[in-house]
């Protein structure tokens, strides 16, 4: 739609100008930083940095009905850095020229309802946001979506060459990242540090065919942070994980789809995600938190954490009731069929207890919860949404035990609507669907299989006698007609079916 055709009162707002003071802020000592150059940690205390927006009350001269209105009309420009993540523009990156924004189709992924079937095995209804339906098939793709972006503005006006973007991961985040930096052909490579034999093949086949530099460490995912975190400390590389705080910003664009797809109407709602290295939990509360701050939305929704009981530092943490009690401690994590979420040590556990705080001071008490859920839990759960129409991998499986446990446990209210964080595409997961099938799961995991919930290829053969094509030869028409009659009657037996 042309902005032309849009209402007088809207039309000044269709298309964002640069705006905007962003400093880095550090949240253990609150020094502030200019965003010049690419800070992961403070430099004065080594904690963790939040993008803050210093002029950010500009943004409150405008109504936040009109900003509904402007983000609603904004969705039909056909303007590609606007189609993404960017239509938000004003709440992720404002400083941001639209000429370097890196638009590859993320965002704006799908709210699927699920049906009465799933709605009754859980006891309250629920939705799944398909986040596996961006480009590399994971929400990675948000958070990348903005730090490249902001790279590629960097490289614009500082005429930046020879650029190495790295990161460790457990998947999605080498897929994503790798997708991105291939797009930036002019001066940007990419490499990646992963877990010996601790991602899918899928996932493995990803960086490699989008061209990155592929390095499998021993360990597990935080023995290849701790080395990627050498790096970006020691060389001059550009760090792509989520102590990238350009990252964490990205993917607050979920809270802003999940808002606008509910009419920004989100009080009932509890938006349902998994633990692993805490970025995504932070920016959805972010997120939301922004919303509220300029009367988008007039409430906040509940946030609902989930980590497996094989990688669960956070849910211990916040069994202590008495906040000055906590204290936070690494867990050594076990093999998980959640492998996203198989972190032990999150480097943005600061960021989650600073914006906790903040969100129940406002929301109360219940309005964020973590739960743990079993191994066996996640596998069930993920087996049966797909058998009932989703696509989620096993972090939204993970994402749907931590709901109905959470039901369960009465912690959810009568009238509360779920939106449960399918993170990425069943299909990067397929490995772990046939271990279930064929019950050939490590005894590590713990996961038994559930007869009802194994599917498995069955091999029908014609009776003997019965010719059966044979490739590379032909077959005369009575022998194929013979083949087509038995073979179609056996299945017609099997399936139950009477002429």
């Amino acid at each position: 739609m042309k902005c032309t055709d849009f209402p007088e009162s809207i039309r000044p707002y269709v298309v964002p100008e640069v705006a905007g003071r962003y400093i880095y802020r550090c949240l253990g000592c609150q020094a502030t930083f200019g965003v010049e150059e690419l800070l992961y940690t403070c430099p004065q205390c080594g904690s963790v940095l939040m993008i803050r927006d210093e002029d950010w009350d500009r943004l409150k001269a405008i109504p936040g009905p009109t900003w509904r209105r402007i983000f609603d009309y904004r969705a039909m420009v056909t303007e590609p850095a606007l189609k993404g993540i960017y239509r938000f523009h004003e709440l992720l990156g404002s400083i941001l020229p639209l000429d370097a924004v890196i638009y590859l189709g993320e965002g704006h992924t799908p709210v699927v309802q699920a049906n009465a079937k799933m709605r009754d095995w859980v006891g309250r209804p629920f939705f799944f946001k398909n986040d596996g339906q961006n480009p590399s098939a994971s929400f990675k793709d948000r958070g990348m979506a903005s730090a490249f972006s902001y790279l590629n503005h960097l490289i614009k006006s500082q005429g930046l060459t020879q650029v190495l973007a790295v990161c460790a991961s457990t998947g999605d985040t080498s897929a994503a990242a790798a997708l991105y930096a291939s797009y930036l052909v002019d001066g940007v490579t990419s490499a990646v540090l992963l877990p010996q034999g601790k991602v899918t093949p899928q996932q493995l086949s990803q960086p490699l065919g989008s061209g990155a530099r592929v390095i499998e460490i021993p360990g597990v995912f935080d023995d290849c942070m701790k080395i990627v975190e050498y790096l970006a400390e020691h060389y001059p590389v550009a760090l792509m994980n989520s102590k990238n705080a350009w990252r964490i910003l990205g993917q607050e664009s979920y809270s802003y789809e999940i808002a606008q797809a509910f009419d920004y109407e989100v009080a009932d709602l509890v938006v349902t995600v998994p633990i692993g290295n805490a970025g995504n939990i932070t920016a959805v509360m972010a997120g939301f938190l922004k919303l509220h701050d300029l009367g988008i939305i007039t409430q906040l929704p509940w946030i609902l954490g989930v980590q497996s009981h094989h990688a669960d530092p956070v849910y211990r943490y916040y069994l202590e009731p008495d906040p000055q009690k906590r204290e936070f401690r690494p867990v050594t994590v076990q093999p998980s069929v959640a492998q996203a979420a198989m972190i032990g040590n999150p480097v943005s556990m600061p960021r989650v207890v600073q914006l906790v705080e903040q969100f129940r001071s406002i929301a109360g008490d219940q309005a964020v919860q973590v739960v743990q859920v079993t191994e066996q839990e996640i596998m069930d759960a993920m087996l049966r949404a797909n058998r009932n129409g989703h696509i989620a991998c096993t972090q939204g499986g993970e994402c749907l035990a931590g709901w109905r446990r959470a039901v369960a446990d009465g912690a959810i209210p009568d009238g509360k609507v779920g939106v449960l964080d399918a993170t990425a595409h069943a299909l990067k997961f397929a490995i772990f669907q046939e271990k279930y099938f064929e019950d050939r799961f490590e005894p590590e995991f713990g996961v038994v299989p559930k007869e009802e919930l194994r599917n498995r290829p069955v091999l029908v053969r014609p009776p003997q006698g019965v010719p059966c094509p044979v490739p590379g030869a032909g077959m005369d028409a009575e022998s194929f007609r013979a083949f087509v009659t038995a073979t179609g009657d056996a299945v017609a037996s099997m399936l139950g079916l009477r002429k």
